[in-house]
């Protein structure tokens, strides 16, 4: 972890302060560059410690201030999560928006059944979800304002013969994201659920049917502007919501024999 201040604030110069997980490449490093491009501190938090790093010198170089800290940890070490958050938010001196980015996806072909890659993307995709939601959300209803945003996945829209592990972990997070909503709306509270298609990371680089394709930066910038508008669910590209409209209501015995 860096040992630099983050860059002061004042009543003429005020600054929003974020703490995101999954920063280090993709989507999270392009939506970090998003944020520090207006304005915001940032509390940087991923397991690839040199790539975090080289984010963050990057981001306050271009900005000539430190707009970016670096904080190593791993998801699935949740026994950490309160504590760090804690940390964070006292470096940051205070909290804007929280968003969760961390996701795993492995490979699982149609025929195998393998627990420990199932277990891997629930620790990272869901159960790590869990414990940094949770003093996300308690810290935000205290202050009766704030924004929550969860990285989801078309994915988790409907239970495809694909990586059931994955689709499930998803959709357990959209419920949990809604939960929270439906709890921190009359704080004043919004949470919001991103629900990307395909972008070009390393995560689709296993995955052989790959339409509407976009770039992390494409991604980061729809992702802002839904936060901007401070909506509750945004698929990424948009025209991922009228195809998953269609995939959704595919009469179950259909759905069951298509092989995506």
């Amino acid at each position: 972890m860096t040992d630099k201040k983050f860059a002061s604030a004042s009543p003429l110069r005020p600054r929003k302060r974020a703490i995101l997980l999954g920063a280090s490449s993709g989507i999270g490093a392009a939506l970090a560059r998003r944020l520090a491009h207006e304005g915001y501190s940032l509390a940087l938090v991923a397991r690839r410690e040199e790539m975090l790093e080289n984010l963050c010198a990057a981001i306050n170089a271009e900005a000539g201030e430190v707009h970016a800290r670096a904080y190593r940890h791993d998801v699935r070490e949740v026994e950490s999560a309160a504590a760090l958050f804690a940390q964070l938010t006292q470096d940051l001196g205070g909290l804007d928006v929280f968003i969760y980015n961390s996701g795993a996806l492995l490979p699982v072909g149609l025929k195998e059944f393998d627990a420990e890659k199932d277990l891997e993307m629930t620790r990272v995709n869901y159960l790590g979800a869990l414990a940094w939601l949770n003093p996300a959300a308690a810290y935000f209803q205290a202050l009766k304002r704030g924004q929550i945003v969860g990285m989801g996945s078309v994915a988790g829209d409907r239970g495809r013969v694909g990586a059931p592990a994955y689709n499930a972990s998803k959709a357990a997070l959209h419920t949990y994201l809604e939960a929270l909503r439906n709890r921190l709306t009359r704080y004043g509270v919004n949470v919001l659920t991103i629900k990307p298609g395909f972008v070009a990371t390393d995560m689709i680089k296993n995955s052989p049917r790959t339409p509407m394709v976009i770039s992390a930066e494409q991604a980061a910038e729809d992702i802002w502007q839904a936060m901007r508008a401070r909506r509750q669910t945004a698929y990424i590209p948009a025209q991922w919501g009228l195809l998953m409209h269609i995939i959704r209501h595919i009469p179950s015995f259909i759905f069951r024999r298509m092989t995506f």
